[in-house]
């Protein structure tokens, strides 16, 4: 049940966020055409994940998939949530990340040790949140994650 609610706060709030927070312009690939790049690349790694996962690419949170990417995290609630202490953890700071941090804390706090794991996780790391990730999609995701410590 505190899933489907988790689930159901998110898609209220995505479209409005969507909307009025995130000034990119949306990504010019499709997911099929990112299974046409090269195999150790961002950019197939990023079709693999939302082939896989059953998903479409979000206009304007293309972001948030690649930071699944680069991170292994899964698709969870909990670990959605755990994304966004890792996010925190990395420097990354909004109001949309408190929220999740705040209500994911409080339906999950049986999760609580996972969340600081994944806090830390983001701390050890170099920041990386605010890349333009469009422009790196031929880029090999090791390279990435061993650049940034991910």
């Amino acid at each position: 049940m505190r899933d489907y609610l988790i689930e159901r706060l998110y898609e209220c709030t995505k479209k409005p966020y969507q909307k009025y927070f995130k000034k990119s312009e949306p990504w010019e690939v499709n997911k099929s055409e990112l299974l046409h790049y090269p195999e150790n690349s961002l950019g197939f790694g990023l079709g693999t994940f939302l082939f896989k996962n059953h998903f479409d690419i979000q206009e304007k949170l293309e972001d948030h998939d690649i930071i699944h990417v680069l991170t292994n995290t899964g698709i969870s609630v909990y670990e959605e949530i755990g994304m966004q202490y890792y996010l925190l953890g990395n420097g990354k700071k909004s109001l949309y990340l408190f929220m999740v941090i705040l209500s994911g804390t409080l339906f999950y706090p049986k999760k609580l040790r996972y969340f600081i794991q994944q806090f830390k996780r983001g701390k050890r790391a170099l920041p990386f949140y605010y890349l333009d990730f469009s422009k790196m999609l031929f880029t090999p995701i090791e390279s990435i994650q061993q650049s940034f410590k991910i």
